[in-house]
């Protein structure tokens, strides 16, 4: 959510509608999504923001979906890869999974594998991969390449809703609720 700004839930209620979905699509770029958000306005807070995400979630055809995972980034691009991986030695004693430093071979092998994954499912792998080392998610890229087109529509259509209720709540302000 690079551009998306932090907001109360009372300023997200009194965006325009046109504002509403710009502002949703940065959590999700499924269309039926961020404008099944905008219409259920208004919210009385991040909870119920949540149920009603997952709720308009679930109602959302392929199409919806595969737009929504197009929106991500490719994790493919090994210099990009090297870049997110270069910090996590740091961030490692704050993370519970406690995440280590990638190496180059598993740099190398995960790049390989997502664009295995691309021409065999004709979209990208998706996973929550806040907290996940290098190491974690090619476990389970290796673990999800041989399932079927349908099993992994499924499977990201699960990680997706996680990735958007997590941008949700970053870009909601801690504490606010509408009385």
């Amino acid at each position: 959510m690079n551009s998306q700004a932090v907001i109360s839930v009372e300023s997200l209620n009194q965006l325009t509608q046109s504002d509403a979905q710009l502002w949703f699509s940065h959590c999700c770029a499924a269309p039926s999504w961020y404008q099944g958000m905008e219409k259920a306005r208004p919210f009385t807070d991040i909870e119920q923001i949540k149920d009603v995400a997952e709720k308009i979630w679930s109602k959302c055809g392929e199409k919806d979906l595969l737009t929504a995972f197009e929106a991500h980034p490719m994790i493919g691009d090994v210099n990009s890869l090297r870049a997110k991986y270069a910090a996590t030695k740091d961030v490692a004693s704050n993370e519970q999974q406690g995440a280590t430093q990638a190496s180059e071979e598993t740099l190398q092998t995960l790049a390989q594998a997502n664009h295995q994954y691309l021409a065999k499912h004709g979209f990208i792998f998706i996973i929550c991969a806040t907290g996940l080392s290098a190491d974690t998610m090619l476990n389970a890229l290796m673990l999800r390449l041989n399932n079927s087109t349908q099993q992994e529509i499924e499977l990201a259509a699960a990680e997706q809703i996680k990735i958007t209720l997590l941008r949700l709540e970053k870009g909601i302000e801690k504490g606010t609720q509408i009385v």
